[in-house]
């Protein structure tokens, strides 16, 4: 089974990544696409010309990947995705292949947490406009409309709401993917050096934050134009099992 996880940058999609990383039947992909939507959009990312050399950027090479053998001959394939990757023009047919979901989060704190890293972040930059069209070629490519989790809760209950998602996609709960062993992995991208340090360090979902960040008015700008779209799907979240 492949598994194609969609979620906007800074949304807890790395951990959901080494949630299902430490399940025993499963291997993982990480932003295949990356390099694709650099080279096609020339956008300026961090550690870009890294990005460019350690992935295949024809989309249409990625897409057949996709569909090729899934790495070690794992019965689950996780992939991590994200819509605004995806640009006019790059193939979906591989769409038909996988079973979907859709992960959140709040807008103030994605592009707080955004920002951080690149700083002034565009709405299309959080992938926010692009998810809506992912969405819809998802259910056009498979008669199903994708189950939808929110980052908050699952790192209120890590348990109740991977229970949730493994229901919605039809696989077994693992009780591996409450936990693993901090340190980078050899399937993060190599954009991790600049990302993924809160997520090399951890050993499992961290609690879900007390505090809303405070938002510079570019930042709040942005966050208040992604936030119809975010409750949108907010308003169809799986609950806890």
């Amino acid at each position: 089974m492949r598994i194609a996880m969609w979620s906007g940058p800074r949304n807890l999609s790395t951990a959901m990544m080494r949630s299902f990383g430490a399940r025993a039947d499963c291997a993982v992909l990480d932003e295949p696409f990356y390099a694709a939507y650099l080279a096609k959009s020339g956008i300026d990312h961090p550690m870009r010309a890294d990005v460019l050399a350690s992935q295949p950027y024809d989309p249409e090479v990625v897409a057949r990947n996709l569909l090729g053998p899934v790495p070690g001959g794992s019965p689950v394939w996780y992939q991590k995705h994200m819509p605004h990757h995806m640009l006019p023009g790059f193939p979906r047919d591989w769409f038909a292949a996988c079973r979907h979901a859709i992960l959140i989060r709040a807008p103030e704190r994605v592009a707080a947490s955004f920002d951080a890293g690149r700083p002034r972040p565009t709405l299309e930059d959080l992938g926010a406009p692009q998810m809506d069209g992912v969405i819809a070629d998802i259910e056009s490519a498979t008669g199903r409309t994708p189950p939808v989790i929110e980052a908050e809760d699952v790192r209120a209950n890590p348990e109740g709401m991977l229970r949730a998602l493994c229901a919605a996609l039809d696989i077994p709960f693992d009780a591996r993917m409450l936990s693993w062993p901090s340190g980078p992995r050899a399937s993060d991208g190599v954009w991790a050096a600049h990302w993924y340090k809160a997520v090399v360090a951890s050993t499992g979902f961290a609690p879900p934050s007390v505090s809303t960040p405070k938002l510079a008015p570019y930042l709040a700008e942005v966050a208040a134009r992604a936030r119809p779209g975010f409750e949108r799907l907010r308003a169809r979240k799986l609950k806890p099992l």
